[in-house]
């Protein structure tokens, strides 16, 4: 039994050897070369695209538009918010000032001083937590007409159904590397920004 299993050992290592030298010396065929070559052509123009969203953002007049009403009133709510607490600061330091000179006529004047201050800074807290709301708020509205308008603009663009897949784009973090083809993002932006004026 053990010669005949050395035997059919010897066989098949010689089928096996055998399969490996065809395989690795034998020239594919010309038509088989010429299909591989349309299987390559037909993977250079995958039905895939990619939009650079920081492109898109720094380019889109909308954006940058919206983007600027919103740092203008950033700047406007710190600007209020700070002129309304170097006021409260300058009140609760002349309070503490007579505090300390005991300027007050009576320890009820002196509370009725310190709760008010005390209303008027829980107020200025109130106020900055409202406009720190509306800014957020504005934002998000913004970000949703943005999304909204890309969005519908995709769909009237792809309507050929030319791509069946557009990623987005951010400081290449999906999109690492790709063919330049791929990249729609300056013919978008052209079109969007066109729209825009209309």
């Amino acid at each position: 039994m053990n010669k005949l299993q050395i035997i059919v050992d010897s066989v098949l290592a010689a089928s096996v050897v055998a399969l490996f030298v065809i395989f690795f010396t034998v020239t594919p065929c010309k038509h088989h070369a010429a299909d591989n070559a349309g299987v390559v052509a037909e993977q250079q123009t995958l039905p895939v695209a990619y939009l650079n969203l920081d492109t898109l953002l720094a380019q889109y007049t909308f954006a940058q538009e919206a983007q600027d009403k919103l740092m203008s009133k950033q700047e406007d709510a710190r600007l209020k918010l700070n002129t309304k607490a170097r006021t409260l600061q300058n009140e609760m330091a002349d309070f503490q000032r007579k505090l300390d000179n005991n300027a007050f006529l009576s320890r009820e004047r002196a509370e009725n001083e310190a709760n008010r201050l005390q209303k008027k800074q829980q107020d200025l807290q109130e106020l900055e937590a409202k406009l720190t709301n509306d800014i957020l708020i504005e934002n998000q509205n913004l970000n949703t007409q943005l999304r909204d308008t890309l969005n519908a603009y995709l769909q009237e663009y792809n309507k050929d159904g030319k791509y069946q897949i557009i990623f987005a784009n951010t400081q290449n973090d999906n999109v690492l590397m790709a063919q330049p083809g791929y990249d729609i993002t300056e013919e978008v932006v052209e079109a969007l920004n066109k729209r825009y004026q209309k």
